[in-house]
């Protein structure tokens, strides 16, 4: 009969402990609550709320921007795409201007400074009570500091989404990515490739820096004859483009997204090539300006008309790799204005209250006639 001294533990007591180390996404991007593939923000809160469930724009896919008429919010939404881009520290491609696109983009919202300073306060001013608990548990088990260490995402002052105000310009000291303009050569000039230039551009930039560098495209106003030369406006080139752009967010499919607008009212969505632009792109949205009020508000609590309709075609969800929910955005008429100091804001459309208009026509038509009364 053997003897075993008690108290003396089976096995090798001296095993590491491995700790388990998190894996931390790449910055502005999040989980979809839908299906895990990772997001990004398109700068406009109530756009991802849009996209079907993803509360974002899914990494490897591309939104086209209709617009009628020769208002510029399509545009808006670009430079909110692309300033939401910069702050979050990705790399931003733009087509038809240079570096100094940079200076037109809205600034940082004081609410987002704000937030971010009671964040740091918060953290600064944190309880010194019980700092002996604090050491000793550091110093009795230290496997315990890899699994607490925040991500970038999952600190207190990560933001998905940002808020931005038209009435100033993004600081460079907000700025932590890079963006990259591809101008294009004078109408006048000998006709270049530069949509090939372009693509090659931005995919030599994907090859050399590493996976958790998220970039962004922007295409403004495609096909615009006051951008683009009119050789460019050849269907082959255009498709070509497009072509090549899809294949590179099927390629890097966790770390590129793009956004364009087209001008509907010149090339019409009966056009051919419209159509063929559109089954290309993962999503398609109509911006339907109207003509009563077109001035950016600058009072967001204020109860302003809609200043145009939103129509959606198709949301980047709806493609070959399938995922995403029918949230009845076709059956719902939407509508959009734009707000100097929260963005632009899509709210469903509802007509006014009944005889409202009739009233505001009335007054209208007695300011006239003693504005006429008055006149000798």
């Amino acid at each position: 009969m053997s003897f075993r001294k008690r108290g003396v533990v089976l096995g090798n007591p001296r095993t590491p402990v491995v700790a388990k180390v998190e894996k931390s996404l790449p910055e502005g991007t999040r989980p979809s609550p839908h299906d895990g593939r990772l997001t990004t923000s398109s700068g406009t809160q109530s756009l991802d709320q849009l996209l079907a469930g993803h509360a974002g724009l899914p990494l490897g896919t591309s939104l086209l921007i209709e617009e009628t008429g020769t208002t510029d919010f399509g545009g808006m939404l670009l430079r909110y795409y692309a300033a939401e881009g910069l702050v979050q520290g990705h790399q931003v491609h733009v087509l038809g201007f240079d570096d100094s696109w940079r200076r037109e983009l809205p600034g940082l919202g004081s609410d987002t400074k704000e937030k971010s300073s009671k964040a740091e306060s918060s953290s600064d001013s944190k309880m010194k009570i019980a700092w002996r608990y604090e050491a000793l548990g550091n110093r009795v088990t230290p496997s315990r500091e890899p699994t607490q260490a925040a991500s970038p995402q999952q600190g207190p002052t990560a933001s998905f989404c940002h808020t931005f105000n038209l009435t100033k310009k993004l600081e460079n000291s907000d700025i932590k990515g890079q963006l990259f303009g591809s101008p294009i050569a004078s109408p006048l000039a000998r006709p270049a490739p530069f949509f090939n230039n372009f693509i090659a551009s931005v995919a030599a930039k994907l090859a050399n820096t590493p996976p958790s560098i998220i970039h962004r495209v922007v295409v403004p106003s495609l096909l615009s004859p006051t951008l683009y030369p009119s050789y460019a406006c050849n269907p082959q080139e255009v498709l070509q483009f497009l072509h090549g752009l899809r294949g590179l967010l099927r390629q890097y499919h966790t770390r590129l997204t793009a956004v364009l607008t087209l001008p509907v009212s010149l090339y019409p969505r009966a056009n051919g090539l419209t159509r063929w632009a559109e089954l290309l792109c993962d999503g398609v949205l109509e911006l339907v300006p109207l003509g009563h009020q077109i001035q950016v508000s600058r009072d967001p609590t204020s109860e302003d008309k809609a200043q145009g309709l939103l129509r959606v075609h198709s949301l980047p969800i709806f493609h070959e790799r399938g995922g995403g929910l029918d949230e009845g955005w076709r059956r719902e008429d939407l509508s959009f204005k734009l707000s100097a100091s929260t963005g632009l804001i899509i709210t469903p459309y509802s007509l006014p209250p009944v005889g409202e208009d009739e009233q505001q026509a009335k007054e209208a038509a007695d300011a006239e006639k003693k504005k006429k009364s008055l006149e000798f």
